[in-house]
């Protein structure tokens, strides 16, 4: 009796998150942790520029950013299933163009299907998955599903690398074993996933009675929320990571190969970048639900400043080697500040009752950042030659991230205090009159 009580007790929200996770591994560590090594063969084979190669760049994250300011909207019509098997047909769609491509605008598709197939298959897909299935640890089991990203991309530049290399059009034959790997790994997932738990409300939120850092509370409705001025600040502060992130980490391997890095060792520190970002984003996560958002966000974007400037001071010489191993180790600590830790921001901040909407606008804002970036950075190089001046003036911008967004904390959590307090005093005004 014992045992069949257990078995009924089996949670098959391990099921869905374990789809989550495997979707974000193949996802984001197929289509974007490897992508730069595509750059160079593809520009050469196509004969453009690297700055007219980053338009594609561009249109993957502007389709991006359109796709989630309408999330909210979206999920609510066709739920979370539908989308993610639309997300995986837009990504074979998106690796097939790549393969295929012998001019710029079949290229440009593949942008706009990738930037649709991302949009419904990684950050906001997760955060909203783990928001409904689970109620507590919401940092450390968000953390731990896009850590997968990190193994993926592992696994996927051990496999595409060599295939590149393997020839002149090597990155065709690459792009065609990401499609296939994406077919398969799109049919599993869609068949296991459910857009909500069973006997669930689909709109309860479970709120702790314990102020606990990492806990769900209810916020304020969205029409509130577009009020404070620290929703706008937020806003500003994700579209600030996303363009310093992007211009820096999306150039990186590119970067380290012009300034006269080995290729073979390259590969193998980015190797290691990809099995330790995996590490950190799921430590980002532990850290938000035992120290807060503020430790959080300080230890991030410190870290950041710290790798980028080692990045853009490499040099082809043991000490240059040095910096690389940095970069390539400690910027998995940067990284979880366009991933893990969206999701966390928003829920933190403004609650679950405009949790979709403000999920989609933040993530639509951090992909505008993406895609202004990526055509800057490579018009610097295009001009100078080297990414690391570009590097530099980033550098500014995240100062100034980084000191915005601690004002926004303070300001947010006034108001969440407050909130709380009020339900406070509410439910004890409630339990004397019973």
């Amino acid at each position: 009796m014992n045992n069949l009580e257990k078995k009924k007790k089996f949670d098959y929200k391990w099921i869905v998150i374990g789809s989550c996770f495997l979707m974000v591994m193949i996802s984001l560590g197929f289509c974007s942790s490897p992508k730069s090594y595509f750059i160079g063969p593809i520009t050469e084979h196509l004969g453009i520029d690297r700055s007219a190669y980053s338009i594609n760049d561009s249109l993957r994250h502007i389709t991006t950013a359109v796709v989630n300011f309408f999330f909210g909207m979206l999920i609510k019509k066709f739920g979370s299933r539908k989308l993610i098997a639309a997300g995986f047909i837009s990504l074979v769609g998106s690796s097939l163009c790549y393969a295929l491509a012998e001019n710029v605008w079949v290229l440009y598709l593949g942008g706009i299907l990738l930037g649709l197939g991302l949009s419904w298959t990684t950050t906001t897909m997760v955060g909203f998955v783990v928001n409904r299935w689970a109620k507590e640890n919401k940092g450390t089991i968000m953390g731990a599903v896009l850590a997968a990203n990190g193994i993926g991309g592992a696994i996927a530049m051990n496999i595409v690398s060599p295939i590149i290399e393997s020839g002149r059009e090597g990155y065709k034959v690459a792009y065609l074993v990401v499609a296939a790997v994406l077919f398969v790994v799109g049919v599993i997932v869609v068949s296991l996933v459910r857009d909500t738990p069973k006997g669930k409300e689909s709109e309860a939120v479970e709120v702790s009675k314990k102020k606990a850092r990492g806990k769900s509370w209810p916020g304020l409705n969205y029409h509130d929320t577009r009020k404070k001025w620290y929703f706008y600040g937020t806003i500003f502060c994700v579209f600030g990571v996303g363009f310093f992130l992007t211009a820096c980490n999306g150039v990186a391997v590119q970067h380290m190969k012009d300034v006269g890095l080995d290729p073979a060792f390259v590969t193998a520190i980015w190797s290691v970048h990809s099995l330790v970002l995996a590490l950190f984003k799921f430590l980002t996560g532990f850290l938000y639900d035992k120290t807060g958002l503020r430790t959080t966000m300080l230890v991030c974007t410190t870290t950041a400043m710290i790798v980028v400037t080692c990045l853009a001071l490499i040099t082809p010489t043991p000490e240059g080697k040095i910096l690389a191993i940095i970069y390539s180790v400690f910027s998995g600590l940067a990284l979880p500040l366009e991933t893990v830790m969206l999701p966390i921001i928003a829920g933190d901040l403004f609650g679950q009752r405009s949790f979709d909407e403000v999920l989609g606008i933040s993530v639509s804002a951090n992909a505008i950042g993406y895609a202004v970036a990526s055509p800057v950075m490579n018009l610097f190089y295009d001009v100078y030659k080297t990414y690391s001046y570009g590097m530099f003036i980033c550098l500014g911008l995240l100062l100034m991230v980084m000191i915005l967004m601690q004002v926004v904390i303070t300001s947010a959590h006034r108001t969440r205090n407050r909130f709380e307090s009020e339900c406070a005093e509410a439910s004890t005004v409630d339990a004397a009159q019973n």
